[in-house]
């Protein structure tokens, strides 16, 4: 950076303009640059401004090619960088630092922790190693949500399945024999000027996680030159925490302190298994577990019309008040999949708490009768089944809008939480009624997930659209139902893809914040389209803003880490999306596919005897399920587990070729080649996948990779995932590859 061009934005105004951000008022400076509170004019979104002084230009450099790397819901997002400045989320909070001289309990500290090692995971999986970790370089928002921020001393390492890409590389500008990083949390290796790898940072890590157990630096000395001695050549003092943590993390500790990295743990997904392994009693274990005072989960409000047609109405409020609690800061809140799961099912409260790990539990009713309505809405503790909050509302049908809002901040206020200012003065366009009536039975239809639910759906949607053309959500749906019709094969991808991104693009104009929006159009871009920089921006579009929904991590995970080969951090995020929500059959079985990418082949199999315990002809589990009793040689399992996903999905042409090489391998030619036959001619959407599956599961794999090259022309979508466990190993995967423009 021009040292000339720095003291001219030395002293940054608010009101002052960088390009399309506006300066709002400084944040903080240090001896390395300062950092504004900023406006984003063009999306009226609050951002900082990173303003790093000349001396600093290589760090600076390095912060913005680190992050631009690294997309995950703990690590500070990168929007934009100029020529003198960086553009990052803004993080409202407070540094782990000051959280931790308020001394809030043990057990808050340890889920802080886990939420650190979640993003060094991410950091380590795409190549980069922070080296200056500190308590000052996370942030702690109010909400107790975890950012790592500053990753200016980064450097690049070989990624373990990770992709390099021109944007990760040479980031590295240090020399053998330099010291770099915060004395107090160096590693003895960064101490000596040796390599470093990200067991240093698991080594930064140990010492925040001692003083977040025992509020102590391991090493407090009086000069920097004592703490590296005694960095070096000390052990820390034992651990007297007063908290069953202190007694049950000291171990991992001490293996995270080590003196010689081969003697720590390797990874940090190694300690967050360590962390989640570790036996506790008492309120540490709700800590485990996820539960918090602040938990709920919303019941489908019963229909009290006369008109059994209006249940759709009841179940949109209800959706609407969990996507409302939602974006309660400290509140927990159970999935729609999870909490309808229970409709009509006499199952007590104290047994639903249990299952969905919820202290609280909202029921109403809704009754419709003209232009009036009667809501009735109470708030139940699950331990003792007391009423914390009841209330009916005897209104216009005009009042829905306001009853929702009522009832969002009357739960709040119940459970001694607040709502955000953003949730409080978040714009909404309020439809016409009938729209919004029909965007709700859209809505229900599109949860069933079948042919038929679509044609309903479509009509809905349609309607919806037509009583209020200046209403998102229908667009948005509009957009998800020809995903679906590509994904179900019963529309070609490539005669939907324009349909789908004409309907997403118009529900971006109409509310350009709308977050699932971007995300189906990174859905299209990337799964459809092969074009994974789109896809990439499209997703940071949609996770750029706090909270971030359970769908929109989960299909990021699903639809764009799993495909261009990071399941690891796919799982994470599929892991992340799923939980509260269960129950979720269709999200449990696609964990378990980026589980079987990942090679946890026990873990996918876990999974899917859950969800196959809860309903025994899930199709995709089924299908699933089978593939990896192929893989493992279980061949008997494998071809009855097949058969029962054919006889449910006889359109799935991905099964029909595995169950077509499954009959070949027992002796059964005839039913073969029936199913080989009405595959090969190719003419049915997915046909060219089936014959694909059919030869690698032969062995066959020419013949696999000639099929496969179709099936990428016509865009099938499950490609990657369906395909991706038998192709990648084999020498043709790499040309396969390439035609999909897959990064790495």
């Amino acid at each position: 950076m021009d040292p000339e061009r720095w003291r001219e934005i030395d002293d940054l105004t608010p009101g002052a303009r960088l390009g399309p951000y506006q300066i709002l008022g400084l944040l903080g400076e240090g001896g390395m640059g300062k950092v504004y509170r900023g406006l984003d004019t063009r999306l009226d979104r609050a951002v900082a401004i990173k303003i790093c002084a000349g001396q600093f230009s290589n760090r600076f450099e390095r912060e913005a090619r680190a992050i631009s790397a690294l997309n995950h819901p703990h690590i500070c997002t990168l929007y934009d960088v100029g020529p003198n400045y960086m553009i990052t989320e803004l993080v409202e909070g407070e540094t782990l630092r000051d959280w931790l001289k308020r001394a809030p309990a043990v057990e808050r500290s340890v889920e802080i922790a886990r939420q650190v090692l979640q993003a060094l995971s991410a950091a380590h999986r795409a190549g980069i190693v922070h080296r200056d970790l500190k308590p000052q370089n996370i942030m702690v928002r109010s909400d107790g949500y975890v950012k790592v921020l500053d990753f200016g001393l980064a450097k690049r390492i070989p990624a373990p399945g990770g992709i390099q890409t021109e944007s990760t590389v040479s980031m590295d500008v240090s020399h053998p024999g330099q010291i770099l990083g915060t004395i107090a949390y160096m590693s003895p290796e960064q101490i000596l000027g040796q390599e470093v790898d990200q067991r240093s940072d698991l080594f930064a890590f140990g010492i925040i996680l001692y003083e977040m157990l025992t509020r102590r630096h391991p090493w407090p000395r009086a000069s920097s030159v004592d703490t590296l001695h005694a960095i070096l050549h000390d052990a820390p003092p034992a651990i007297e925490a007063d908290s069953t943590w202190g007694v049950v993390l000291a171990p991992m500790v001490w293996k995270l302190l080590s003196k010689d990295p081969a003697d720590r743990y390797p990874f940090a997904e190694a300690v967050l298994d360590a962390l989640a392994s570790r036996p506790v009693s008492g309120s540490a274990t709700a800590i485990a577990k996820g539960k918090t005072a602040a938990s709920i989960a919303v019941l489908p409000f019963a229909n009290m019309s006369a008109d059994k047609e209006n249940e759709y109405f009841s179940d949109g409020l209800a959706e609407e008040i969990i996507t409302a609690l939602a974006r309660v800061p400290g509140m927990k809140i159970t999935g729609r999949t999870s909490s309808f799961f229970f409709r009509g099912k006499d199952i007590e409260f104290g047994e639903i708490g249990r299952r969905l790990n919820v202290e609280h539990i909202l029921e109403g009713s809704v009754r419709k009768a003209g232009n009036r309505i009667r809501v009735t809405a109470q708030l139940i503790k699950v331990t003792d089944g007391f009423h914390l909050w009841s209330e009916r509302y005897d209104r216009e049908m005009t009042d829905i809008f306001a009853i929702q809002d009522e009832i969002t901040q009357a739960i709040a206020e119940a459970l001694r939480l607040r709502l955000s200012p953003d949730a409080e003065a978040r714009p909404r366009h309020e439809p016409n009624l009938r729209a919004y009536e029909a965007y709700l039975k859209a809505r229900a239809h599109w949860f069933k997930g079948t042919s038929e639910s679509q044609a309903l759906f479509k009509e809905s949607v349609d309607q919806a659209i037509e009583l209020d053309a200046g209403f998102a959500l229908p667009y948005m749906l509009l957009g998800g139902h020809y995903s679906m019709l590509a994904h179900l094969g019963i529309r070609p991808a490539r005669d939907v893809i324009p349909l789908a991104r004409a309907a997403e693009e118009e529900a971006l104009r109409l509310d350009p914040s709308l977050p699932e929006a971007q995300a189906l159009l990174g859905v299209w871009a990337g799964t459809f389209s092969y074009d994974w920089n789109e896809a990439d921006r499209r997703w940071r579009l949609a996770m750029a803003r706090e909270p971030v929904s359970r769908d929109v991590r989960f299909w990021y995970g699903n639809h764009y880490l799993l495909p261009i080969g990071r399941p690891a951090e796919a799982v994470e995020a599929m892991a992340w999306g799923l939980e509260g929500d269960p129950l979720n059959l269709l999200y449990r079985s696609a964990l378990a596919r980026g589980l079987r990418h990942a090679g946890r082949l026990e873990d996918a199999e876990a999974e899917l005897r859950k969800v196959l315990d809860l309903d025994e002809n899930f199709p995709l589990a089924l299908g699933i399920l089978g593939a990896i009793c192929v893989q493992q040689g279980r061949f008997e399992e494998a071809l009855a587990l097949t058969e029962r996903a054919y006889v449910l999905t006889p359109w799935a042409n991905a099964i029909a070729g595995q169950l077509a090489a499954l009959l070949v391998h027992a002796g059964d030619t005839s039913r073969a080649d029936a199913l080989i036959e009405k595959l090969r001619t190719g003419k049915a959407y997915g046909a060219p996948a089936g014959m694909a599956v059919f030869h690698a599961l032969c062995g066959e794999f020419d013949q696999a990779a000639e099929w496969a090259e179709q099936a990428i022309a016509e865009r099938y979508p499950e490609f990657v995932k369906v395909l991706g466990p038998l192709l990648r190993p084999t020498p043709q995967w790499p040309a396969l590859a390439k035609l999909m423009n897959l990064p790495g």
